[in-house]
């Protein structure tokens, strides 16, 4: 998969010196839009910056200016998807509106976000008929140890780590629980539960059986 990054989980990963989950986890690239490194990161995330521009020049990150995405020939695809998502979301966050907009303007099936308010993308992408699939930092770690990448105890381990990092108090429990409401019982579109139905006879392994055993340690 392919994902854009949000400017929070950005700065979420990399204090956590956990980066590499992104890169590991999204195996065809992650991306950002000139907006997110150039302004958000400079004032949100000045402590993250400098692994950040490494990554970039590294080609870890692939970083989408203007004038690459004129160059694409998708500037005007670009410009028109910011309009009509800065109408939605509002112009309090444009890092998530730019995070958005890259995503569908390059077809990327991803965005990583862990701003989860009413109204913002995570939560709006859920009930609108989207090719985009919205990810938390958590349902990041909680689809890596699915998949067999790591065990129980290291998903506690990692989501403890960004948690406490970034100070955002959040509880595993409760994101295993909203991530079972997603994606099992009671979905929002019909897509996330074919989607993880898939995943889990790709990687051969039992949604229920994984998720009982992450929830013992919580």
């Amino acid at each position: 998969m392919r994902a854009s990054l949000d400017t929070n989980v950005i700065i979420h990963f990399y204090k956590a010196g956990l980066q590499n989950i992104l890169f590991e986890f999204f195996d065809e690239g992650v991306f950002i839009y000139e907006q997110i490194r150039n302004v958000e990161l400079e004032n949100h995330g000045q402590d993250v910056i400098t692994q950040v521009d490494s990554d970039i020049a590294s080609g870890r990150i692939e970083l989408y200016t203007n004038q690459k995405l004129r160059d694409l020939q998708v500037y005007k695809v670009f410009e028109n998807n910011v309009t009509e998502n800065r109408n939605l979301y509002g112009t309090g966050d444009l890092g998530e509106v730019y995070a958005i907009s890259l995503a569908q303007t390059l077809g990327a099936y991803s965005l990583v976000t862990d701003d989860t308010k009413q109204g913002g993308p995570y939560m709006s992408l859920l009930q609108f008929e989207d090719d985009i699939m919205p990810f938390t930092f958590a349902d990041v770690l909680i689809l890596r140890y699915l998949i067999g990448a790591v065990d129980e105890n290291q998903t506690v381990k990692d989501f403890n780590l960004i948690n406490n990092s970034s100070d955002l108090n959040w509880s595993l429990r409760s994101q295993v629980k909203k991530f079972i409401k997603r994606f099992i019982k009671d979905t929002y579109r019909s897509e996330d539960s074919e989607w993880i139905r898939k995943l889990s006879e790709a990687y051969n392994f039992s949604i229920k059986a994984k998720l009982t055993a992450l929830s013992k340690l919580l």
